[in-house]
């Protein structure tokens, strides 16, 4: 092992919970700022709709769509893995610096000793840009994780069925600048909920 591949590894010590237990990993990221409150905040009004949330929780139950995307998932990260080398991963990670900054990304390993992220996507759309709740998500995870880059593979579908015979994929570099707005988003989330709750 090299040590840049030992320092991309620290992310391991940074593990809130596995992901198997469903139950723990829902409880465990109710307890903080994840990638998908992050994606959801364009605006103060849109951060207040999240903080509100955060405290009373969401009655969605999921719908066919997502459905099919936990159906497709396994699938699409094997092709990642055989493809890229990225394993699978279902583990909740906090940021080095605050642990109230969560992420779960897809997958996770060090590549080339380069820590790098999967994304997986199914979707009815076929798209030509990525949408920026989907860029934040993705920027959100790399800080969180202390990846450098993120493959971000998707497949659209027509009526749950494939359109292509493999997902399409694109590779998304770090962006240190949309991080920093980011986290000073997330930190006045933060702020939002402990008002309410104080």
């Amino acid at each position: 092992m090299t040590n840049n591949t030992a320092d991309a590894l620290e992310y391991l010590s940074r593990m809130v919970v596995d992901g198997t237990d469903r139950e723990a990993w829902l409880a465990a990221r109710a307890r903080g700022i994840t990638a998908t409150d992050v994606a959801k905040i364009t605006d103060r009004s849109s951060m207040l709709v999240v903080a509100t949330k955060k405290l009373m929780g969401s009655p969605f139950a999921g719908n066919k769509y997502t459905r099919h995307g936990v159906d497709r998932e396994p699938v699409i990260a094997q092709w990642v893995l055989d493809t890229f080398g990225i394993e699978s991963s279902s583990a909740l990670f906090h940021a080095s610096d605050e642990k109230r900054h969560l992420a779960t990304p897809d997958g996770v390993s060090v590549v080339d000793g380069v820590l790098v992220c999967s994304e997986i996507k199914t979707t009815k759309n076929d798209w030509d840009v990525i949408p920026p709740d989907y860029l934040r998500q993705v920027q959100w995870q790399q800080y969180v994780l202390g990846a450098e880059r993120t493959l971000f593979a998707w497949e659209p579908h027509d009526d749950f069925v494939p359109r292509y015979p493999e997902p399409k994929f694109v590779w998304i570099e770090r962006d240190d600048a949309e991080i920093e707005r980011l986290v000073n988003i997330a930190n006045h989330l933060i702020v939002e909920i402990i008002r309410r709750t104080s």
